[in-house]
């Protein structure tokens, strides 16, 4: 069996009923991508494969233009090799602070924004939730849940520059494994 070094992380696969996309047909599209060892967690559009690191930086672009022809979708896609899940595991400011871990997320970011893009959020847009940016990540607590925050990924979209995609803390513990 061939290592699995990174994942792919789809934006808004399968979600609500919408953007249809069946997880053996995203794995088919890794491995004609020239992905090995390819293996996809939950329906939401997360999967780890074994891949160069050539292969990597090229499959975003890639996986994007293969889904577009074959289900007709515009689907971001972000991927981060396993030392960088890694350091997002061990580099959440909240996990330090002893929030329970049902209250976070990880939002990968495709590029690194500014420091003026990231100084023009507002930490005070929807109160009790906080984030930080580090990096291409973005750590946040909902104490009340996702689904009801203002920080979604339309806002970080837009004032950050780049594309960003959420995965609460136990799929990230969940994707570690799968490339451990």
């Amino acid at each position: 069996m061939a290592k699995r070094t990174h994942v792919a992380l789809l934006r808004a696969i399968n979600v609500g009923g919408r953007n249809a996309l069946p997880m053996k047909d995203l794995a088919a599209l890794c491995e004609a991508a020239g992905c090995r060892d390819v293996v996809t967690y939950i329906q939401s559009g997360n999967v780890a494969f074994g891949a160069t690191a050539a292969l990597a930086k090229k499959l975003p672009a890639a996986l994007e233009a293969a889904i577009r022809v074959r289900a007709g979708l515009d689907v971001p896609v972000i991927v981060r090799d396993a030392a960088a899940l890694a350091a997002v595991a061990r580099g959440n400011p909240f996990v330090a602070e002893g929030v329970d871990t049902t209250e976070l997320h990880v939002g990968f970011l495709a590029a690194a924004p500014t420091a003026a893009q990231i100084a023009a959020l507002d930490p005070r847009r929807s109160p009790p939730d906080a984030f930080v940016v580090r990096g291409r990540e973005v750590f946040f607590r909902f104490p009340k849940g996702v689904g009801k925050t203002k920080l979604t990924v339309t806002y970080f979209d837009a004032k950050l520059g780049t594309t960003i995609t959420l995965r609460n803390w136990r799929t990230l513990g969940a994707l570690l494994e799968l490339v451990a």
